[in-house]
């Protein structure tokens, strides 16, 4: 259809039908991108015991191998994949091997571990089953972290921090399969809920995160059997997010509107001990997630609306400064929740 002429037109109809004109030219353009970005880019992996776990605010919970999930470019909108009621929505995505187990820690700083085995298995985009009724919960019990007890690039210790920025290391015997369940972990009066864990090797750094972007990074060395201050929060902030990156190494950084970075440690100087105040690590409203990276990292991140995305932690700029962040999920009337990541051999 060629435009007509309009010469006769007022100067207000004139400039309403050229701002529309605009807009749905806006709009082809980001579809297009869209497209670009949603190619997938073949071949992701060969098949893998490797699951991707995603797991709803209450519970319900899935795994699908990782190999399913197809890579796309950075910026893509992501596929559908747990389908969980409006009211309940992803909250956790966990990788694990089929042949390891999942720690469910509560706000109440109890532990209980299921084997992946017993997640049940779907395909990408399917319904899960609730994890938590197999489990004897208190009354207004919630989930606060879900994590393997077996972790893909290994691991000597768990790192457990609270929202307060308490954090403790518990050796990984502790946490296997001679778990009792309901195990207190941590005491939520000392410092509050537990808010994030990771699995260290035990000689390396701690990097805590708050849901403002602050962060700190000290010696994991210097933190005593029963647990210390790990960072200062402030009252209108919590933890998010916790890693034990190598000195030279790297961290993905995941902001709620769906913008990423890689913080190289080199750029983020170490306090000489743990419970001093944070320093900005990305300029960002709201932080949801942070993960240890390489070359070969693959990073999935879940939104609120159950759409997965997966592409390589090489399409993200490293940076030693202080970033926003590039576009890494195209998000629309939806935010990003959690992320994991791991190292992935090329395809052959």
């Amino acid at each position: 259809m060629q435009r007509p002429d309009m010469t006769g037109l007022s100067p207000e109809i004139l400039a309403y039908i050229e701002a529309l004109e605009a807009e749905i030219e806006t709009l082809r353009s980001e579809g297009e991108d869209s497209r670009r970005a949603e190619a997938p880019l073949e071949p992701s992996e060969p098949p893998t015991t490797i699951n991707i776990i995603t797991v709803s605010a209450g519970g319900v919970a899935k795994r699908t191998p990782r190999h399913l999930y197809l890579r796309q470019r950075r910026g893509g909108m992501g596929v559908f994949d747990l389908d969980t009621p409006e009211n309940d929505p992803p909250a956790f995505v966990v990788m694990a091997d089929v042949a390891a187990g999942l720690i469910l820690l509560t706000d109440q700083g109890r532990a209980f571990r299921l084997p992946v085995s017993e997640v049940p298995e779907r395909d990408v985009r399917g319904r899960g089953e609730s994890l938590l009724a197999r489990f004897p919960m208190r009354p207004g019990e919630r989930l606060a972290i879900v994590a393997t007890d077996t972790p893909v690039d290994g691991g000597a210790f768990l790192l457990l921090v609270t929202e307060r920025g308490q954090i403790r290391r518990i050796a990984r015997q502790y946490v296997g399969p001679s778990l009792q369940p309901g195990t207190v972990l941590c005491d939520p009066r000392d410092g509050g809920a537990p808010a994030a864990a990771c699995w260290s090797h035990g000689a390396g750094e701690v990097f805590i995160v708050t849901r403002s972007g602050l962060a700190i990074r000290f010696s994991e060395r210097q933190v005593p059997v029963r647990g210390c201050l790990g960072l200062r929060v402030n009252p209108d902030d919590r933890v998010v997010a916790v890693a034990a990156p190598a000195a030279d190494g790297g961290v993905f950084l995941l902001s709620q509107d769906g913008k990423g970075t890689v913080r190289l440690m080199p750029g983020f100087s170490a306090n000489k001990s743990p419970g001093s105040g944070g320093k900005v690590a990305i300029k960002a409203d709201v932080v949801v997630g942070a993960h240890v990276v390489d070359a070969q990292s693959d990073l999935f991140a879940i939104s609120r609306l159950g759409k997965v995305i997966r592409f390589q932690v090489s399409e993200v700029p490293a940076k030693e400064g202080v970033v926003q962040g590039v576009n890494c999920m195209a998000l629309r009337a939806d935010d990003c929740v959690a992320l994991t990541a791991g190292s992935v051999a090329p395809a052959a």
